[in-house]
């Protein structure tokens, strides 16, 4: 499959049903950024604009046209649409920075530019995304979840 762009949106099988992604950034130095389409469906839908103008379920950077498929999916290209609003801008991504006990001493927030922290969690920030290379097989657990 070629490289995917912003905007192109994905079918996944997953096993006989059907999940769909649609590739929102590209980043110089990391895998694309996905928002993973809440629902899993028996068919592929007449109305594909208004799936992905729907929920999305997560955001995660992975590289879907090798992940996928080396986790035993097939995908496919279905075209490009538009990016909803909420998902133009590039998200801001959260990690832990643990002490030699694996407790969190602070967190990291990535915007794709710059990084700042906190030492604690508000609650809209307990929704970012974690900044982590997902793997295919995480992916699709969490897509059928």
């Amino acid at each position: 499959m070629a490289d995917l762009k912003p905007g192109d949106v994905v079918e996944i099988a997953i096993g006989q049903q059907k999940a769909y992604a649609q590739m929102i950034h590209n980043h110089p130095s990391y895998p694309p950024v996905v928002r993973a389409l809440d629902g899993l469906r028996d068919k592929r839908p007449a109305d594909l604009d208004s799936v992905v103008a729907g929920k999305t379920r997560f955001v995660a950077m992975i590289p879907l046209a090798t992940a996928l498929p080396r986790a035993g999916s097939e995908i496919e290209n279905l075209g490009t649409f538009d990016i909803p609003e909420e998902h133009r801008a590039f998200p801001t991504f959260r990690m832990p920075i643990r002490d030699k006990q694996g407790e969190i001493v602070y967190w990291w927030f990535w915007d794709g530019r710059g990084l700042s922290y906190d030492v604690e969690l508000s609650e809209a920030q307990e929704s970012l995304p974690i900044r982590e290379v997902m793997t295919g097989s995480r992916f699709l657990e969490l897509i059928a979840g």
